[in-house]
Order: structure tokens, then sequence, then C-alpha cells
């Protein structure tokens, strides 16, 4: 591994643990405030949903060649310019509310800009993926890899507080200037802290030999595919049903509407899976095989479901909604370390932007198949169908990811 500098491991992932979340947040301050700028500005509804699901769009498109930019020219610079482009786009919004001072509507400019995140966002998530592992060693990496997927866990969930009460407090073009602020300050600690990293080889794979490279390493495979199913379950179909799901059954919390007790929901399952994220990734560093905590994850990922399906109330909503977020805590991290111990040094950037394709993939599909779904067969049937896709997956890591220990991958040795 080729590099100007020695770093130390904390100093580096701390860097960049602080750098994703605070570009969480720039990416979370839109969805509180952009639904309601809508009206103002004469946006309508369905171009305001556009505006929203433009990044993971964009991201979708640019993970896999975000990847191997990384690989070819290293980590430092892409990265440097994909937090920068995060946080231009808040300050996008923030033009955006003067329509008068650019020659384009404001929906332009917030498509733009919305867009630009998800430029930024695939670079700084394929890239801190990259980073990690190219600096830590199989003793170490799961717990640095949890830290970072902790990190960009709870920035969105941050963002959405911070958008709503800025707005509230201050105005939108006040929050969005935090967020384009908190952006930049992310992109300046990038530049002082982050090492140049490539691997030491002559040349990396080319980009369009990636599906050969996901498809002749079962692992490999095997890791995208568990990835988009969870998130599929998550992203995609709890998040976009559980507001229905509170509304079908009553479930109130206070004086709160079914779309609050949502966000509560919501709430909870984020924090299980973030404090389970950076719990596990440090136990999964002592077992020979990373893939083994998964399974018990899955198992408590599909009780959440099935504890939804079957119990209807308030109480066990939210032991259901826990359990759910400690299953996704538990076995995407774990695995995206897994995938950085089998990963060919000079193909780490690649297969992590593989890696996020497969769950921006499952994020994505989620609403579009539970929303008609959940309306046709109703919740009950619907989330045990859920539970047994859980099942399968388990089956299919059993299968694949358990047998033997992982080889370990080419790494930067370090002091931790």
């Amino acid at each position: 591994m080729s590099r100007r500098e020695d770093p130390s491991v904390g100093y580096v992932a701390g860097s960049l643990i602080a750098g994703v979340f605070l570009g969480g947040v720039g990416g979370g301050v839109a969805f509180p405030t952009l639904p309601t700028l809508g009206s103002v500005l004469g946006i309508s509804a369905f171009t305001v949903g556009v505006i929203l699901s433009i990044n993971r769009f964009t991201r979708l498109l640019l993970n896999a060649p975000a990847g191997q930019v990384l690989d070819r020219f290293g980590t430092r610079r892409p990265m440097i310019a994909g937090f920068v482009l995060q946080a231009a786009a808040p300050l996008g919004y923030a033009l955006g509310l003067h329509p008068g001072w650019v020659p384009v509507g404001a929906a332009t400019v917030f498509l733009l800009s919305r867009g630009l995140w998800g430029v930024g966002s695939a670079f700084v998530f394929v890239g801190a993926f990259s980073t990690i592992t190219h600096v830590t060693t199989p003793d170490n990496r799961g717990k640095w890899v949890g830290y970072m997927r902790g990190g960009q866990s709870l920035g969105f969930p941050t963002g959405l507080v911070v958008g709503g009460l800025l707005a509230d407090a201050y105005g939108y073009e006040e929050a969005f200037l935090t967020a384009g602020g908190a952006g930049l300050l992310a992109a300046l600690v990038a530049a002082a802290v982050l090492p140049d990293l490539r691997a030491d080889v002559a040349a990396t794979s080319r980009l369009r030999d990636l599906p050969g490279l996901v498809s002749a390493d079962v692992r490999i495979l095997s890791v995208g595919l568990v990835n988009l199913a969870v998130r599929f379950l998550f992203a995609g179909v709890l998040l976009s049903t559980v507001v229905l799901y509170a509304e079908a059954y009553g479930i109130e919390i206070g004086v709160l509407s079914s779309t609050g007790v949502s966000g509560v929901v919501m709430a909870v399952s984020v924090v299980g899976a973030s404090v389970t994220t950076v719990l596990v990734g440090r136990y999964t560093d002592r077992l020979s095989n990373r893939a083994l905590v998964t399974v018990p994850a899955l198992a408590v990922l599909a009780a959440g479901f099935g504890t939804l399906a079957l119990v209807p109330d308030l109480v066990a909503v939210l032991v259901a909604v826990a359990l759910i977020g400690v299953g996704v805590g538990g076995t995407n991290p774990p695995l995206l370390a897994y995938l950085g111990d089998v990963s060919p040094a000079e193909d780490v950037g690649k297969l992590g932007g593989a890696y996020n394709v497969f769950g921006d993939v499952g994020s994505t599909l989620g609403p579009l198949v539970a929303l008609p779904l959940v309306t046709t067969i109703g919740f009950e049937v619907g989330y045990l169908a859920c539970a047994a896709l859980v099942v399968g997956v388990g089956a299919l890591v059993a299968g694949t990811l358990l047998g033997g220990s992982t080889r370990p991958s080419p790494a930067v040795e370090t002091d931790d």
C-alpha cells in the first residue's frame, strides 16, 4: 500500500466518521423542508418527489464508477471532492429560495443540487469503505467499519431533526446554510487528515469487469444479495409502510397522529441499528469468520417483522422495530467488514461500490413493492412474507459464507 504518511487508524477513521456524519446531516435536512417549500415556491408535489429521490438514482448509477476512480487514483482527492459536492447541495437549496438570482426555475436549482448530493455521496460512501479497509487489518476492521457505519446511520436522522428545528426557529435559508457549513467543515477535515491510499499494483480491474468479479466469488455475490434484501426490508418496506400501519391499527402515542407515531418508530429502529452497528463491529474482530454473527442477527430481524405482523399494539410495535433495528445493525456492517477481508486490494473501491449498488437497488425497490403489496394482501401477510424472506437470506448466508475463516486482505500495518 502506497501512501504519503503512516496514518494512525484512530486519527484517520475518526475524521472520516465525522465527515460521513456531517454529510448525512446535509442529506437529512432536505426531507423536513423541501416538501413544505413546494407550495411556497410553486413546485408540484410530483416534482418535489423527484427532487427527493434523484440523489438515490444518481448514486445508484455512480457507485461503481466512483469505486473505479478510487481504485485508480487513490482515496484522498475523490473523497475531498465528494465532501465538497455534499456541501454544495444545501447551499444550492439556499440559492433556490431566490429564483431571481439564477436564470432557471427554483425546481431546476433544487433538482441539480439534490443530484450533486447524490454524486458526492457516492464518492464519500464508497471512499469511506475503501479508506477504512486499507488502513485497518482483519484484527480491527470490524470495529472501525462499525463506527463508520454508525456515523452514516446517525447523520441522516440528525439532519431530519436539525432541518426541522432550524426551519421552524429561524427559517429555511438558515437551515440550508447551516447544513452547507457542516459539509464544508467535513471537507476541510478530510483535506487536513485523509492520506492518499491506493493498492500497490500496476493496474486495477476495468469497470466492465466488475460483474465478473462479483459473480466469480460466491461470497462477494452473497454479501451483495444480503445487503439488497436487508435494505429492501428496512429502508424500503418498513420505512415506507409504518405510517400506514399505525393508521390502520389506530396506534397512538399521546396526542401524536399516525405520522408522529411513525416518526417515533423510525427513530427507535435507527437508534437500535446504530447502537448495534457500533457494538457488533468490535465483537466480530474476535471471530474467525465475521459472517457467524449475521445468523442470530437475521433471526432477530425476522422476529421483528413477525411481531409486527401478529401483535399490532403500541408496546409490541416499539419492541418489533427495535428488534428490526438490532437485526439490521447486526447484519450489514459485519458483512461489509467481511467484504473488506475477502476483496482483492486493487479492487476494494469497485467492490465497495458494487455493495452500495445492491443496497440502493433494495431500498429503491422496497417502496415500489411494499405499498401495493400491503394494500392488496394486508399488513399481517405482508410482514410475515418479510419474515420468510429473512429466513431465506439466512439460508443463503449459511450455505455460502459460514464455511471456514475469511482470508486476510492486504492492508496497512497499523497500531490501533
